[in-house]
């Protein structure tokens, strides 16, 4: 039903829903007006990305905004700004991929990583995540993230079992 909602033609970003949504992200943090036209600043990228995707649904964009919050999360986005890249080089290549398998299983591969660098990072994760997407589901917010970020971490944990049971000596 959501879906049917948010592909509605009246549920698409428009100037005035940019417009609307930046005065009340500004209103929210006590920003100013210079902060919204500065794409350095949170609300500037806010801005840039609804520019972005004008014209397109809020599913789309609803979409678009998990893939970024899991590049937040999984560190990507960190990784991209210590290699100089500004916020539109990030947007421009990260706006046309879906959240695929490919990409799951990069960002899995990242948590195997860090797996093998200090122990028990994925199983902290996972409890972590269960308990956000749990608080989600109560408060009746958004899943997708939460239920992505798990599928993510479960993926790495069948990494790293399968890396554990290809290591072990055979009898």
């Amino acid at each position: 039903m959501n879906s049917v909602f948010n592909e509605h033609p009246s549920r698409r970003i428009t100037d005035d829903f940019i417009e609307k949504s930046v005065s009340e992200a500004l209103a929210s943090f006590n920003g100013n007006r210079e902060e919204a036209d500065n794409p350095n600043t949170g609300i500037g990228a806010f801005r840039f990305m609804l520019e972005s995707n004008k014209g397109k649904s809020m599913l789309e964009f609803q979409e678009l905004m998990t893939v970024f919050q899991l590049l937040h999360w999984n560190g990507s986005l960190k990784a991209m700004r210590e290699r100089q890249c500004s916020r539109q080089e990030v947007l421009a290549h990260y706006s046309h991929r879906a959240l695929d398998d490919d990409m799951r299983t990069q960002m899995a591969a990242d948590w195997v990583n860090r797996e093998q660098s200090v122990a028990s990072t994925i199983a902290l994760e996972v409890a972590s995540t269960e308990r956000e997407l749990e608080d989600a589901r109560l408060a009746g917010r958004e899943l997708r993230f939460y239920k992505e970020k798990k599928d993510i971490l479960m993926l790495a944990v069948g990494q790293l079992n399968a890396a554990n049971t290809a290591t072990l000596p055979s009898h």
